[in-house]
C-alpha cells in the first residue's frame, strides 16, 4: 500500500473527513508579509494568529491539507508540552518550567476556544485515560496529580485502581492502573486542520496545494520558489515538521522522521463499543513503543502505536498491528480490520518541540518536532509564531528557545538506524523489567 501519494492516505480520517476543500496550485508570483511553507496545524494555525494580526499571509503546502501527521494521528488531544520538562530548569529556570507546565494545559484550552469559536465540526469528545503498564508507573501518577493540583488544573483528575480499570477505563487485564483526564480528549484531526484551513481562508489566507517548494533564497525579503510560482515575504515559516527533508539543513538534523501506525476496525454495535471502553476515553499506555486508541464517532476501535525509526514501513501494516490490539482485546479475534495507515512524526533528540528562529536569518522562524503531543502543542507553537512575527518578540518562544536541541548523529543516512538500535535497547531492558 502506498501510503505517500500526492493526496491523503487511505485512511479511516479521508473516508470519513466531512469535507476535504481543495485550493489551487501556485502559479503566480505573489508577495506577502509572511509566507508559511506547511499545511499542517502548524502552518494552517500559524496562518490563522498572522491574519488575525491583520498580516498578509501566503501558505504553500507540497500535497494537501492535512497531509501528513496532522491529518492521519490518532486524534488524542491530551495536555502536556513534551516529557519531564522539569529536567529543562538548568536551561529555563524554575519559572520557565512552570510556563511550560501551564502551557501543556493552556494549549489543550486554545484547541477548544478555536473548535468553539468557529463551530468545527470534530467529533471532538472530552475524556482521556493514561494507563500503566506497571505498579511504579500507577504510583508515579499520584505525583502528577499532585502536580496537577498545585497549578490550579480546573479539570477532573482521578486514580483509577488496577481492580477498576475494567469496569471503568479498558476491559483488558494487562493495566496495573490508570489516571483519568477529563480536560483531555479525542477528536477526527483532518475534519479539525480541514476545518481550520478554510477560517484562514476566510481570514484572507492564500491557501495553495500541490506546490513543493523548490528553492527558498534567503535575504531581507525571502524568495520561495516553487515550479510554477513564487512568493516573496518579508518573513517566512517554516512548519514542515517531519518532511522539512532537506528544505533548511540547519533544522533537518535535529527531527528524526518516525513512522507511525493505526488500524480501524469495522464498526462495532453500540454494546460492544462500551464493553471494550466503557466511558469512550482516548487512552494512551506507558511503554517505549506505546499503545493508543479509543472509539471514533461510528463506533470502531482506533487503535495505533508502533513507534518505527528504521526509516523503513511495514509491508502490511494491518498484520503488524492486529497482534498488539489483540493482546490488549483478545476479544476481537472476530472483528474486521476495514483501515490500515500509517506516516512520518517528527521526533526530537529530547522529545521537546523545536519552536524559534534562524541565527543566520532571523525572518525565518520555524516549529516541529512534537514528539507525540502534536495536536496541542502545534497550535500553541503557532500562537508563539504569531506573536514574536507581529511583535517581534514573543517571551514563550524565548522560553522554548532556551532549551538546546542536539543533531541526531550518522547524517541522513545513519541517522535512523543508529536510533532504532538505541529504541531496541530501551524496549529490550523495558521487557526484561
Amino acid at each position: 500500500m502506498n501510503q505517500y501519494t500526492q493526496e491523503h492516505a487511505r485512511s479511516y480520517y479521508a473516508a470519513s473527513a466531512r469535507a476535504t476543500t481543495p485550493y489551487p496550485v501556485l502559479d503566480a508570483d505573489l508577495t506577502a508579509d509572511v509566507c508559511v511553507i506547511g499545511g499542517g496545524f502548524t502552518g494552517v494555525n500559524t496562518a490563522i494568529e498572522l491574519a488575525q494580526r491583520g498580516l498578509s499571509v501566503v501558505l504553500i503546502e507540497a500535497r494537501r491539507i492535512g497531509w501528513g501527521a496532522s491529518g492521519r494521528n490518532g486524534g488524542q488531544l491530551i495536555r502536556g508540552i513534551g516529557h519531564e520538562v522539569e529536567g529543562f530548569a538548568k536551561y529555563v529556570g524554575q519559572e520557565g518550567v512552570r510556563y511550560l507546565q501551564r502551557a501543556g494545559i493552556d494549549s489543550v484550552e486554545l484547541v477548544r476556544q478555536r473548535i468553539g469559536d468557529n463551530g468545527i465540526e470534530c467529533d471532538l469528545r472530552w475524556g482521556f485515560c493514561d494507563l500503566a503498564n506497571t505498579p511504579a508507573q500507577f504510583a508515579a501518577f499520584k505525583d502528577e496529580l499532585v502536580d496537577l493540583a498545585e497549578l490550579g488544573y480546573a479539570h477532573e483528575t482521578r486514580l483509577i485502581g488496577p481492580e477498576q480499570v475494567r469496569q471503568q477505563v479498558v476491559n483488558s487485564d494487562i493495566y496495573a492502573g490508570g489516571l483519568v483526564d477529563m480536560g483531555s480528549g479525542h477528536l477526527h484531526p483532518l475534519d479539525l486542520v480541514q476545518g481550520e484551513a478554510r477560517l484562514a481562508a476566510s481570514l484572507g489566507v492564500r491557501i495553495f496545494e500541490q506546490s513543493e517548494v523548490l528553492e527558498i533564497i534567503h535575504g531581507p525579503t525571502v524568495q520561495v520558489r516553487c515550479a510554477k510560482g513564487s512568493v516573496r515575504a518579508g518573513s517566512l515559516v517554516l512548519g514542515c515538521n517531519a518532511h522539512l527533508d532537506d528544505l533548511e539543513q540547519q533544522l533537518s538534523g535535529k527531527v528524526l522522521p518516525a513512522g507511525s501506525y493505526i488500524i480501524a476496525t469495522e464498526p462495532l454495535s453500540e454494546e460492544r463499543a462500551a464493553q471494550l471502553i466503557p466511558h469512550n476515553l482516548a487512552v494512551c499506555d506507558q511503554k517505549v513503543g506505546l499503545d493508543y486508541y479509543r472509539i471514533s464517532a461510528d463506533r470502531r476501535l482506533l487503535f495505533g502505536g508502533a513507534c518505527h525509526y528504521s526509516g523503513r514501513d511495514p509491508a502490511d501494516i494491518a498484520a503488524y498491528m492486529r497482534p498488539k490490539m489483540l493482546k490488549v482485546f483478545p476479544q476481537l479475534a472476530d472483528v474486521r480490520i476495514d483501515y490500515q495507515w500509517g506516516g512520518k512524526i517528527g521526533i526530537t533528540a529530547n522529545r521537546f518541540p523545536q519552536v524559534g528562529r534562524l541565527k543566520q536569518h532571523p525572518n525565518v522562524f520555524y516549529a516541529q518536532g512534537y514528539s507525540g503531543h502534536g495536536l496541542n502543542v502545534t497550535h500553541w507553537c503557532a500562537k508563539l509564531l504569531g506573536e514574536a512575527i507581529h511583535a517581534g518578540h514573543s517571551q514563550g518562544m524565548d522560553v522554548f528557545s532556551g532549551v538546546p536541541h542536539m543533531t541526531f548523529p550518522g547524517g541522513p543516512a545513519l541517522r535512523s538506524p543508529l536510533l532504532a538500535l538505541g529504541m531496541f535497547w530501551y524496549r529490550l531492558r523495558e521487557m526484561l523489567g
